[in-house]
């Protein structure tokens, strides 16, 4: 209660300023969240084969890999089921102090996982539990990060590009997983494999105390405070959620096919594709990327506020568009082999999917009743990962496996876009309207 007075006698400066700390603690705890994520996903296609499958040719290495990769995804909905049920219980700043500790801990433990040579296949082992914490961490973080920014908004007309902000936090995390891999794999050279990959993991540390130190600083939200005041929490909101919204969760998770499945191949797969398949340098590959995700601290925001202009819902088709028929010119040149086109094909990949990740945060958040919105959001956010993110270098691999062409990639890509353009068309769009009042579907 007493909290609850202080929201209502906030000045309008006062508001915005706690507007901008929620905004800033929400961007740089994702980065620090998607920054320990990524760096296992970059490991993945560069550093495990070798390591913890030595066994195996490099194709099924690649594979194996990456499936332990795989599990950080089914984590993901593991996450977001018990995280969204404490956000809507207790709140979503306690949340997302819990869900950082837990990501951060897990990454930094990678760092001392024992190789194959040192503890035969328990290594491997190890290190998926690790990656499956990974995955239920980031699960709980997206949601929460959202609403700590979106339900500060005051009035209608700022809130995709506000709650485009915790989405700042993907390229952010990228850039800098990047940089320090790139930054570590120039200094320790031929020891990379020894020793130079685990220190990107052990700074993870760091960060993390960085990123609950900014936390603890900010206010809970003005919504769910007033959830507090008139008593409308929720015993069971993931059960209430799947009863009142299945619908909205399903259509997030499939909208999101044209997003998180092609970002991954654009991100993930690319590193085990250029360097053991065309033969490209570590650090070109690594290069490009660092510099796509500096593209994306531009056009995240813009699509943000775009949507706030034109709709979510229209912002989001335009980008899975582009993104279907994108692959097939990404691939084209990637598969040239000349440098400068593999470059600027990395550089320009990501842009199709900011178009939708800009303004996804608010177009899935708003289309959940507040008592519910942090378990329904998390919840359909994160089914994703097994049906899109968490399959797609895998099928990516395999599908040139069997074809020995970028091409089935490309199409596999635009069944991803057709997915999703039938499901953000279906799926509700809130811009411009009140968000803090109930509106369940089925009452």
């Amino acid at each position: 209660m007493a909290v609850t007075a202080i929201h209502g006698q906030l000045s309008d400066s006062q508001h915005n300023a706690e507007l901008r700390k929620a905004v800033i603690a929400a961007t740089v705890g994702t980065t620090i969240e998607w920054y320990d994520f990524f760096i296992y996903g970059t490991a993945a296609g560069l550093v495990f084969p070798k390591l913890f499958f030595p066994n195996e040719d490099p194709l099924t290495g690649t594979l194996a890999a990456f499936s332990t990769y795989f599990v950080g995804f089914v984590g993901r909905p593991i996450g977001a089921a018990i995280f969204g049920h404490y956000g809507d219980r207790i709140g979503r700043k306690a949340t997302l102090i819990v869900t950082l500790l837990l990501m951060g801990i897990a990454t930094f433990l990678v760092a001392f996982v024992p190789s194959y040579s040192s503890i035969g296949i328990w290594g491997a082992v190890i290190l998926t539990v690790l990656r499956m914490l990974q995955g239920i961490g980031v699960g709980g973080e997206w949601g929460g990060s959202v609403l700590i920014s979106m339900e500060w908004a005051r009035g209608h007309g700022r809130r995709g590009f506000i709650a485009s902000w915790p989405q700042f936090g993907v390229p952010s995390g990228l850039f800098l997983s990047n940089l320090v891999i790139l930054g570590f794999s120039a200094w320790s050279g031929p020891d990379f494999l020894t020793w130079g990959w685990r220190v990107p993991f052990l700074l993870s540390i760091v960060l993390i105390g960085i990123g609950l130190w900014i936390r603890l600083g900010i206010l809970e939200t003005p919504i769910f405070q007033q959830l507090v005041e008139e008593k409308r929490i929720e015993r069971a909101p993931i059960v209430e959620v799947v009863k009142k919204q299945p619908r909205e969760i399903i259509l997030s998770a499939l909208l999101r096919m044209a997003e998180q499945a092609p970002f991954y191949i654009f991100t993930a797969f690319i590193f085990a594709y250029g360097v053991s398949t065309l033969k490209m340098s570590r650090e070109l590959i690594l290069t490009a990327v660092l510099v796509a995700s500096c593209v994306s601290f531009f056009t995240i925001p813009l699509a943000g506020y775009a949507s706030d202009l034109i709709g979510r819902r229209r912002m989001y088709l335009i980008g899975a568009a582009v993104t279907g028929v994108f692959g097939f010119l990404y691939f084209a040149m990637v598969d040239s082999g000349a440098s400068a086109l593999v470059f600027i094909a990395i550089v320009l990949s990501l842009i199709p999917h900011d178009l939708q990740y800009g303004p996804q945060a608010a177009l899935i958040a708003e289309a959940f009743t507040p008592r519910l919105r942090y378990s329904g959001s998390s919840l359909g956010y994160q089914l994703a990962s097994v049906i899109a993110g968490g399959p797609a270098p895998l099928i990516a691999t395999a599908l040139f496996a069997a074809y020995h062409s970028g091409y089935a990639i490309a199409i596999y890509i635009a069944a991803c876009s057709i997915v999703s353009l039938i499901s953000a068309a279906l799926m509700p769009d809130y811009t411009g309207k009140d968000i803090s009042a109930e509106y369940d579907r089925v009452t």
